[in-house]
């Protein structure tokens, strides 16, 4: 036994899935971030959703060349992201999960800083750390980080990167998988369900960087995450896991379901309504509307000023603080 496989044999297995459909472009760079990863104890799956595109080839090539990585794939129709997900992490045997969409990329050391962290206390149940964001040509654009969340933050719709989240497999069943009743915010809600029972941690270092395109959910259905809040915000009330929680905190909920709402309808050009669902967040709880108080007044001014010139100048200077970070 070599000395590398003696210390994979001393550390927690680590079950990576990656959904994927019609992805071919971006499927190397994902797929390989993943291989690169400097832990020595991983089991990676890919599940494709039946690809028209090649990407059924790309993931053949990266399985007979690391079988002992990339143990197991499928390419057949599926019922989307979240089933592809729960399929994949029912055959999981390792302690600690995650998934990465194969859009997006782990960045070096990822999985080494996450376990490490959740070794030291095994009543973590979830950890998250920054993300990156980059175009569809892999050029960082933006940085992201987060805060030392609890439940009460979560159920306030403060988001967390999903591609810098890793958790145990026994927090991930015991919240029930992948809630296929809900479109977009499956990952949100996992993550609440995990915090009601469990504790998560915060760690201040970048684990991933998310690709942002127009075939991107993201992007391409901006205009339905408010209407994915509301109908958790609706549901709270009558779930034990977080109805002590929502009577405490009803108005700061509400307004962060509105808030996450109008931030992806600014995203999505809908002005008008975008500055509708700051004002309703304003009105429940001022101070959740007013940490996005630059976005409010852009909303506010695009319904009258043809500002897109001035939007476009504002993300190029943003994009050119990263001109060397690019994972194309």
């Amino acid at each position: 036994m070599t000395h590398s496989s003696k210390q994979a044999n001393n550390l927690p297995l680590v079950t990576i899935v990656m959904p994927s459909f019609n992805q071919a472009r971006y499927l190397d760079k994902a797929i390989q971030s993943v291989l690169d990863q400097d832990y020595p104890n991983i089991e990676f799956f890919v599940v494709d959703g039946g690809s028209k595109d090649n990407s059924a080839e790309i993931i053949k090539k990266y399985h007979q060349a690391s079988p002992e990585r990339l143990v197991w794939w499928v390419s057949e129709k599926d019922n989307g992201q979240a089933d592809a997900i729960n399929k994949g992490l029912k055959r999981a045997k390792g302690e600690i999960v995650a998934w990465l969409n194969s859009d997006d990329i782990y960045l070096d050391g990822a999985v080494s800083k996450a376990v490490e962290v959740l070794r030291k206390d095994p009543d973590l149940g979830l950890v998250y750390g920054n993300i990156k964001s980059m175009d569809m040509d892999g050029q960082v654009f933006n940085e992201i980080t987060y805060g030392d969340w609890g439940l009460e933050d979560l159920m306030a719709f403060r988001i967390i990167g999903q591609p810098s989240v890793f958790m145990r497999l026994t927090a991930f069943e015991a919240a029930g998988g992948m809630d296929t009743s809900y479109d977009l915010l499956l990952d949100p809600l996992l993550f609440m369900r995990i915090a009601a029972h469990y504790k998560i941690q915060y760690i201040d270092a970048f684990f991933a960087s998310a690709r942002f395109h127009p075939d991107a959910k993201n992007v391409s259905q901006a205009r339905k995450y408010g209407d994915d809040a509301l109908k958790i915000v609706e549901m709270m009330p009558h779930d034990p896991d977080f109805k002590d929680a929502y009577n405490r905190n009803r108005a700061k909920i509400l307004a962060g379901a509105y808030r996450l709402g109008a931030h992806y309808l600014l995203d999505g050009g809908d002005y008008a309504k975008s500055f509708s669902w700051y004002l309703r967040s304003f009105i429940n709880h001022p101070a959740t509307a007013l940490e996005e108080f630059p976005r409010i007044v852009f909303s506010f001014f695009a319904m009258f000023l043809p500002i897109e010139k001035l939007k476009k100048k504002y993300l190029e200077r943003r994009a050119a603080g990263y001109t060397d970070q690019k994972y194309s």
